[in-house]
């Protein structure tokens, strides 16, 4: 399955569609948001009764002088903004906790999204990219819907009451001055998929740039070892330029609604004030009128002039939420198979693991692996040898359910291996890596993660499980045992001690199939011989794939395969395992 997010084949949502689905999002928001509207509508009728009061009050108690009238309808007037005041300012609140409850429940959802999707999915596309979707994108959305989108929807029904008091108070003058609105639509509808567009290539280039740093960042000791500092600027000056550009592109877009929208509401103004005073010179208007027209005719086009803004907002929280909903559109295909009926399975399997048939691929790939058949007996060691690039890590990856097999099946202890769930397949396989990833905390972080068994014992409790399985000496190579403070990075402890991690863990799960992944090519033979020796604490049962190297570490395996040109053979010696190597690199 293709899962770049940056596909050519990526569907392109109208922005109907796209706001239908954060709507369907925002479903548990929706009495906030009716309140939230009846507020807006509370707000929108005072500022629409206020110029009606106040060109009646200037005709008739301002030219007949009745100076007590005008005293009562300013106190009315008075009285009604201060119930706008509060009730804004009660909506504010309102919308407030409505977006920053979305942007929570927004980022759980995207990152709960990454949680199931496959290995495939980080594959094809940048951690950096990733994080400002998580990040940058659902902000985007939030600043909308927290501060724009009540703007938005008090805007509009100011704009739909004026544009009723307007044609309703002189239907010709009405038309007249609501005739520049007309191309105000046409050019907004015209002009706001370009504006999308920029800003979505603008977020693109800000996901780059993120992806950029961290990448160069997570590199940089080796930059400060070959001396590459201008690499490096190189390389963020190109990805900041192109957001530079990316970014003044969308900043122009969103700013070309503005001056049109202000030309088009002087323009309407101009039209109110030759028209009215034609009107008056005729007898068929009034001053009082004449100025509660140019006021909801300003309530009309003010509004507008908002909008413009807005409607640049809203585009960009329209493009932030296609990328983000791009990630919340892919389903994992590696999708768990209903269990076999227990009559259907049989009762003790010789084989812990079979290859029946497999062949894989990966995305827009040549087929790494053909019709392998494999049979792992449990309790041996199995050494996967062959050059770099043959297939041993897509073999042990295919072991461990990283990947489903393009054709054919895995099983586990005669189950498809994709009957079982993520629990009972990590419960029963271990994957140690070259470089194992270690988690910000401390040591006891570290070997407890992800077993709720570990995960519940106290202190006392995890330190005796630790010496029954022989491992206590181990502790004593970490000053403060395990309260020792491990770093995301690994940078606090050496690589050894990394990978005693990794082997600690993997030995108190007790996995029925450890895959060791090159895991002791970059430590000292000191180092791997107390690795081994934590090997020997697994269980008998226990079946090991290595691959690996050195010769040490596979001359001990039960049985060796040599892995090249999509095809798994059993080498037989380790004599004959190192010839088949040599014939590959003469050939090759």
């Amino acid at each position: 399955m293709d899962y770049n997010l940056y596909s050519q084949a990526e569907e392109k949502t109208s922005t109907r569609a796209a706001l239908n689905k954060l709507l369907h999002f925002m479903a548990e928001e929706k009495k906030n948001l009716f309140l939230a509207m009846g507020i807006i509508m509370i707000n929108s009728g005072i500022n629409l009764l206020a110029p009606f009061l106040l060109g009646y009050t200037i005709d008739h108690y301002v030219q007949t002088k009745q100076y007590s009238g005008v005293l009562t309808f300013s106190a009315l007037l008075l009285g009604l903004y201060l119930i706008g005041l509060a009730t804004r300012y009660w909506q504010t609140q309102l919308m407030g906790g409505v977006g920053q409850r979305m942007l929570f429940s927004l980022r759980n959802a995207v990152f709960g999204k990454l949680q199931e999707l496959p290995v495939a999915f980080f594959n094809q596309n940048k951690a950096g990219d990733l994080i400002s979707r998580i990040n940058n994108d659902t902000d985007k959305v939030n600043q909308f819907f927290s501060q724009s989108l009540v703007q938005f929807i008090d805007s509009i029904f100011i704009m739909l009451g004026a544009g009723i008091f307007l044609l309703s108070i002189n239907t010709e003058l009405g038309a007249a001055s609501l005739g520049p609105a007309l191309l105000l639509l046409i050019f907004t509808k015209v002009i706001s998929p370009w504006v999308k567009r920029k800003n979505a290539a603008s977020m693109k280039s800000t996901g780059g740039l993120s992806s950029e740093i961290q990448e160069s960042l997570n590199n940089f000791k080796v930059i400060i070892a070959f001396n590459r500092r201008d690499y490096f600027r190189q390389r963020f000056d190109e990805a900041n330029r192109d957001n530079y550009r990316s970014a003044l592109g969308a900043g122009l877009a969103n700013n070309l609604f503005m001056p049109v929208f202000t030309f088009c509401a002087n323009i309407a103004q101009l039209v109110v004030l030759a028209f009215g005073i034609y009107l008056i010179a005729a007898g068929h208007f009034t001053i009082g009128l004449l100025i509660s027209f140019l006021a909801y005719v300003n309530s009309f086009y003010m509004p507008l002039r908002q909008l413009a803004a807005l409607w640049a907002n809203f585009q960009i929280a329209m493009a932030a939420w296609d990328r983000i909903s791009r990630i919340l559109s892919f389903r994992t295909d590696l999708l768990t198979l209903p269990a076999p009926a227990a009559a259907a399975l049989p009762e003790a399997p010789a084989s812990l693991l079979r290859f029946e048939d497999v062949s894989f691929r990966y995305p827009d790939g040549k087929e790494v692996l053909h019709h392998i058949n494999l049979d792992l007996k449990p309790g041996k060691t199995y050494a996967l040898v062959g050059p770099t690039g043959g297939g041993k890590t897509t073999t042990a990856s295919l072991i461990a359910r990283l990947y489903d097999p393009t054709e054919g099946e895995v099983l586990l202890a005669g189950k498809d291996i994709r009957s079982y769930t993520p629990e009972e397949r990590s419960a029963k396989i271990g994957f140690i890596l070259q470089d194992p990833f270690l988690f910000t905390g401390t040591l006891r972080d570290n070997i407890v993660y992800g077993d709720a068994q570990l995960e519940s014992l106290s202190r006392e409790q995890l330190e005796a499980v630790i010496a029954g399985a022989g491992l206590s000496h181990l502790l004593e190579r970490f000053e403060k045992g395990l309260d020792t403070e491990v770093a995301a990075t690994g940078d606090s402890i050496s690589l050894g001690q990394k990978q005693l991690i990794a082997f600690i863990r993997a030995v108190l799960r007790r996995p029925e199939l450890l895959i060791l992944d090159e895991a002791t090519a970059n430590i000292d033979t000191v180092t791997e011989q107390l690795l081994e020796d934590i090997l020997q604490q697994l269980p008998a049962e226990t079946t090991r794939v290595i691959i690996a190297h050195r010769l040490n570490t596979i001359e001990n395996a039960d049985e060796i395969y040599f892995v090249n040109a999509g095809n798994v053979v059993n080498a037989g010696s380790l004599d004959h395992a190192m010839h088949m190597l040599l014939h590959d690199k003469r050939e090759s």
